[in-house]
């Protein structure tokens, strides 16, 4: 006898949990159902899945590997459903959309409200992650697409590159690490220990470094942020200045503040664009999703 469905997603669950009390929580059903299901699974598969203590659920590796199938599995159920769907109206039914931070709070406002006047039968789920956490999930098979900024180096995924988001200098009036600024900036002429960026891990960190050629490690300040919101803050107070996307320009964090916003030379840019598992067999939706954000970018910008 085959494992159901709803055995398969008991399974995420407790891999997500690690609690059984958690994981009947976050599926709405009593421990004592939850724990009958895993244990008839474990009979159907005739393994043990889990071990079991008073304090914690530890994976065995045979667990851990059919909990990993099992992703797979639900994944492909769902991209089934999703084709059934698209058969009636392209990009409808559910789309889980992971996103990084340093796009998701300056473009997700802006492009939403057209997404869902354009799909309307469209039910799109979004997580916001790192784009380490978010590229992850995308393998496992939690989320259907990923919106990163490129370059950033994946496997086993196809990349729609979507359009440039150059970087912008940002420094507080009359700064104190800033004389003449010239349009466009300088990088050379900046001091030493003057130029703030996010803590590593965050990609927007390699993306300024690369693209504004920031090679001199000297003038990179000693002090890092954890979130470009933090990192603004920073150069408010003249602590330092710094590089951001030029989609956070018109952001509520800039809008009536002390900060100056400066042009950078050409080619100074990050590329945002989509990311979605090889052989999906959604890619066609994916890429209509992808040139519907292009077009709204166009029209942004017009």
């Amino acid at each position: 006898m085959l494992p159901t469905l709803k055995q398969l997603r008991f399974l995420i669950a407790l891999d997500e949990q690690r609690h059984f009390s958690k994981a009947a929580k976050a599926c709405f059903v009593s421990q004592s159902a939850f724990s009958i299901a895993i244990k008839e699974l474990e009979s159907k598969l005739q393994v043990n899945l889990v071990d079991r203590t008073n304090r914690q659920v530890t994976f065995t590796e045979i667990g851990s590997a059919i909990v990993d199938q099992a992703r797979q599995c639900m994944s492909e159920v769902e991209t089934l459903v999703a084709m059934a769907a698209s058969r009636q109206q392209p990009l409808s039914g559910r789309l889980t959309l992971g996103v990084i931070p340093t796009i998701a709070p300056f473009l997700l406002p802006n492009i939403l409200p057209s997404i869902q006047t354009e799909f309307p039968q469209l039910q799109l789920y979004l997580r916001e992650e790192k784009s380490q956490l978010v590229y992850e999930q995308l393998l496992e098979g939690k989320l259907d697409l990923i919106l990163v900024a490129l370059p950033y180096e994946m496997k086993g995924v196809v990349t729609m590159p979507l359009y440039r988001d150059p970087f912008l200098f940002a420094c507080r009036h009359n700064s104190q690490w800033v004389e003449d600024v010239a349009e466009p900036i300088d990088i050379q002429d900046l001091p030493d220990d003057s130029v703030l960026l996010l803590d590593d891990g965050h990609c927007l960190r390699d993306h300024a470094l690369h693209a504004c050629r920031l090679n001199d490690s000297e003038k990179i300040s000693r002090f890092a942020a954890t979130s470009l919101q933090t990192l603004l803050q920073m150069v408010a107070s003249d602590i330092g200045v710094t590089f951001i996307p030029s989609m956070a320009r018109d952001s509520l964090i800039l809008q009536g503040s002390s900060i100056d916003i400066h042009p950078m030379p050409d080619g100074s840019y990050r590329e945002i664009g989509l990311a979605w598992r090889k052989g999906s067999k959604r890619e066609e939706e994916f890429r209509m999703f992808g040139s519907l954000l292009q077009s709204l970018h166009r029209d942004s910008i017009v």
